[in-house]
């Protein structure tokens, strides 16, 4: 009797065990879940979107209507780079966007950020895009820090620039590295360049993390 008892004791105890696993399971798998979803992603920029029209209310000469929001917690090989509406909130454009090799932690998915010149960082904050000119990578635009943590964008050349090896379409894995600047795939730079070169107000790219 009293070794019936205990089986059924270790019976009830195992099931209960399992169920526990299986919230646990279940837990992790909506935590990743959560990590991934677009969702995120899109109240991050929704969140980005607000910052940008108070920085360009309580300043003058931006673009009010457009800017460009590049999302480095986004894989390199996703769109990440987005041109958006500022006034309705929409995605207009996105294309892919590289990172500079300086921010590249080894063995891991997380970037760093730095301000530092020969650091060939990726430096978060706005930048206003300036004039255009034709250097080693062809077209490019000059971009000028407007935050304590990418200041020194002039001096260390950083410009958005295009770059053959950089694809027109998302890839699994990272794309091809930058020496710091906002690199993206000719096609795209096609289309953000006629954007830029018609706007009379300069145009703001926000790079957040």
């Amino acid at each position: 009797m009293q070794l019936k008892s205990a089986i059924i004791l270790f019976l009830i105890f195992l099931n209960f065990g399992c169920k526990i696993k299986n919230v646990e399971s279940q837990i992790e798998n909506r935590n990743i879940i959560i990590k991934n979803d677009d969702d995120v992603s899109l109240k991050r920029l929704d969140k980005k979107i607000n910052e940008i029209n108070a920085y360009i209310v309580s300043k003058n000469g931006y673009n009010n209507e457009i800017a460009f929001l590049i999302d480095m917690k986004i894989s390199s090989g996703k769109n990440r780079f987005f041109v958006v509406d500022l006034r309705n909130k929409k995605i207009l454009k996105k294309g892919l966007v590289a990172h500079g090799y300086g921010s590249s932690i080894l063995n891991s998915d997380s970037l760093k950020f730095c301000n530092v010149p020969n650091s060939m960082a990726t430096s978060i904050g706005k930048y206003r895009i300036g004039n255009s000119y034709y250097g080693k990578f062809g077209k490019s635009y000059k971009l000028s820090g407007l935050d304590n943590t990418n200041s020194k964008a002039l001096e260390r050349n950083i410009v958005l620039h295009s770059y053959k090896d950089v694809p027109e379409h998302e890839v699994d894995g990272a794309i091809c590295l930058s020496k710091g600047c906002p690199m993206v795939s000719f096609g795209f730079f096609k289309e953000i360049e006629e954007l830029i070169d018609q706007s009379k107000r300069s145009i703001l790219i926000y790079v957040y993390y």
